[in-house]
This record gives structure tokens, C-alpha cells and sequence, in this order.
């Protein structure tokens, strides 16, 4: 039997580039970084990051709702009610009970946990809020979600570190195959620019230290790459049956048609430079949607701006795809978003496949000798994009793999 095919119909973003998918998607399209200090960083050895421009959550969600949402369900929510008005549906008549809500998220509430930690230390247990444990747990973006929606279908929280949004997507579309859900929304959101979680990275020496240049400083593939820049930002997609999205007349901005998944059981935080599981997620991915390795015209690269990563996922590029693909990094315009950053990078390679541009990757001013790909740089590349693959790999050895289609 075969299993039905998977739609996008709405997407929702909430990025550096801006708050909205039009403002997100013309930002990755210029290849200007957002990266720029931060004064809530100030004093530490790696002060700027990529955040979320002129967000507004007293205006955008309510005093209320934004008062009792840690920022990662607050960009969650902005993201996924652009996304479900964008595929068409209306929560209020449909059968929630065929609603399913799937979320990546790899920390939860952060800055919720900084501020009421020093509430303890500084003021005592009864200056603690009583809301502390549903604002930082992780699965409150898919619980919070699923009650904005009336979705009473499963509902819960992939963690795979930078991973975990391309997981959640992977995840939800099995519940559309099987029958469970006849409507999912998923995707992922991080919050996770915060003194401690960037100290955390930067005393691991994974964040880029170019404090007088942080403009430049995510340069996915660059010869002079020293490490990624931290963003936040979520990235919601709404996902049905295809047939079911033609038979109500939906826009279908592209087709899921491939997942797959693998670890490298290699190290806890450094990749497996040989690549043999990141290439096994890729060739399952593929299989899975049906394709061959000369079918795909896009990549829409992990690429961090990591020494390492860059150079192992390359590899695994030119070996199984060869140079016919164009790559991308968005991460070299939006940073990386952590537990979000599979699920922005989905959005923004169905963007690719719907309007033929591939976006170009920010900063590379001198391609690394070991890096023999496509890599699109300077300006975006219009092309057909039939097939396109986004790539995810996390702490852990955790590797996932989408493939999408046209319409």
C-alpha cells in the first residue's frame, strides 16, 4: 500500500530576518547577516548574537499571554498563527481531535530559569513565581499550541538538540501517513540567547569570537570560519495529506516527501568527520522520497560556521550528491537557532522550492579548498528547485534529513 503524500500549507516564521515569513524569507534572499552586539551579553567573551527584531509580545500575544510565556513559546505562537492563517484552515471549526501538535525544542525556558534563579539567590523562595515550571519546561510550546489551537490530538516536544525541529517535522508527517492526524502543526522554537547558555557554548569554544566584526562573524564554509553565531526564532509549518489540501482547494507551497534519521555514536558534541551516519540519514531520506542522489537541485546545508561541521558535512555532500546541488547555510544571515534551526531552515527550503531561489550564504569571501561544493554565495540563484534536502545534525550525534518536493 502505498503511503499518501504529505503537504506544506502554511508556513510561519519568526526569525532575525524579521517577524513574519515575507520579512524572513527577503532577508535570507539579501544574504545580509543580522548578527550584532547585544547588550544583555554585555562583559562576556562573546557579546552578540542574532535576535528577533522589534518583537513586541505585549502587542503581539496580549499583557497576559505574554506576561505568563517564557520568549520561546511567545515566538512559537507568533510563528504558528501565521502559519495556520496561511494554510487556510480555521481552528475554530475544525475536529481538533484530528489535530496534532509536534515541536522541536532543544532548551525551554532559559531566560525564565536565569531570572528565577536569581530571584532565589538574591531575594528568597517566596520571590520565586509560582509559574516558573510551565513557563521553562520544554513541552509547554506544544501544550501552550495545542490550547491557542484547540488541538486535543497528540501533542509533544522532540529534543535532538539543533536537530529537533527537522525531528518534530519528520515525526509529524509519520502521524499524517499512518491516519492518527489529519492536520499537523509542527516545526520548532528557541529562546536561547541568554548570559549562560552563550557563556556555555563560548567556554566550549564553539561560538565565533569576532567581537569587532560580528557582521561577519557566521561565515558558513568560509576558509576564515571560527564558529557559529546564536539566534532565536521559530519556524512553524502546517502539514495535511495532499490529498486532502486539493480536495479543499489549499495552496500547496511544497510536498514533504522524505525523513530520515541516524546517529553517529561518535562523540558528544564533535561530529564524525568520516560523515558514514550523516550520509546514511541523507540516503535514507532520499529512498524515502523516492529520489536519487541527480535529483536533487538544492541543499539547504547545516553549515554552522564550525570548523568541523562544515568540513564533515561538505564531504558528505560531494560524496553522495556531487557538485550538482546548490548549498546554502541560512545560518550565515540568521544565526544559529539552536533547537528551531531545523524547522526555520525546512521553511525556508520549501520557500526555495516554491518560488525557484536558492538564497545565497552570507560571508564567504574565500570558499574553504576543502569545501567541493556549489556553494551559493553573493547573490541568490534563481533555478528550478523540484527536490531540495535540509540537513540537521545536533549535540549527540542526533542527524536529520527532509526532503521536499514541488507542488
Amino acid at each position: 500500500m502505498t503511503s499518501p503524500e504529505v503537504a506544506v500549507t502554511g508556513l510561519g516564521l519568526v526569525t532575525a530576518g524579521g517577524v513574519g515569513t515575507a520579512a524572513s524569507w527577503a532577508r535570507v534572499c539579501d544574504g545580509a547577516s543580522t548578527a550584532a552586539t547585544d547588550p544583555d551579553l554585555a562583559g562576556l567573551p562573546v557579546d552578540f548574537s542574532c535576535r528577533v527584531p522589534d518583537f513586541d509580545a505585549p502587542a503581539l500575544l496580549g499583557r497576559r499571554k505574554a506576561w505568563q510565556y517564557d520568549r520561546f513559546v511567545q515566538l512559537a505562537i507568533v510563528a504558528a498563527r501565521e502559519a495556520v492563517a496561511d494554510s487556510g484552515l480555521d481552528p475554530a471549526s475544525w475536529d481538533g481531535t484530528r489535530v496534532g501538535v509536534v515541536l522541536g525544542c532543544g532548551l525551554g525556558g532559559v531566560a525564565t530559569w536565569e531570572e528565577q534563579h536569581r530571584r532565589l539567590l538574591d531575594r528568597g523562595p517566596t520571590h520565586v513565581s509560582a509559574m516558573l515550571i510551565p513557563m521553562l519546561v520544554p513541552n509547554m510550546v506544544a501544550g501552550q499550541l495545542a490550547i491557542e489551537f484547540g488541538a486535543t490530538g497528540p501533542s509533544f516536544v522532540t529534543a535532538t538538540a539543533c536537530a529537533s525541529g527537522a525531528t518534530a517535522i519528520g515525526t509529524a508527517r509519520e502521524l499524517l501517513r499512518n491516519g492518527t492526524c489529519d492536520v499537523i502543526i509542527t516545526g520548532g522554537s528557541e529562546a536561547g540567547v541568554s548570559p549562560l547558555i552563550v557563556t556555555g557554548f563560548a567556554q566550549m569554544g564553539a561560538l565565533s569570537k569576532r567581537l569587532h566584526d560580528p557582521a561577519a562573524a557566521s561565515r558558513p564554509f568560509d576558509r576564515d570560519r571560527d564558529g557559529f553565531v546564536i539566534g532565536e526564532g521559530a519556524g512553524i509549518l502546517v502539514l495535511e495529506r495532499a490529498e486532502d489540501a486539493r480536495s479543499r482547494g489549499a495552496r500547496i507551497h511544497a510536498r514533504l516527501l522524505g525523513y530520515g534519521a541516524t546517529a553517529d555514536a561518535h562523540h558528544a558534541t564533535a561530529p564524525d568527520p568520516a560523515g558514514t551516519a550523516v550520509e546514511r540519514a541523507l540516503s535514507l531520506a532520499l529512498a524515502d522520497a523516492g529520489v536519487g542522489p541527480g535529483d536533487v537541485d538544492h541543499v539547504n546545508a547545516h553549515g554552522t560556521s564550525t570548523p568541523l561541521n562544515d568540513a564533515a558535512e561538505a564531504k558528505v555532500l560531494r560524496r553522495h550528491l556531487g557538485d550538482r546541488p546548490a548549498v546554502t547555510s541560512t545560518k550565515g544571515v540568521v544565526g544559529h537557532t539552536l533547537g528551531a534551526a531545523g524547522a526555520i531552515e525546512a521553511a525556508f527550503t520549501v520557500l526555495a522550492v516554491e518560488h525557484g531561489v536558492v538564497p545565497p550564504t552570507a560571508n564567504v569571501d574565500s570558499l574553504d579548498p576543502v569545501v567541493e561544493i556549489d556553494v551559493v554565495t553573493k547573490a541568490p540563484r534563481t533555478q528550478p528547485v523540484d527536490v531540495a534536502v535540509s540537513n540537521s545534525f545536533g549535540f549527540g550525534g542526533q542527524n536529520s534529513v527532509l526532503v521536499f518536493g514541488s507542488a
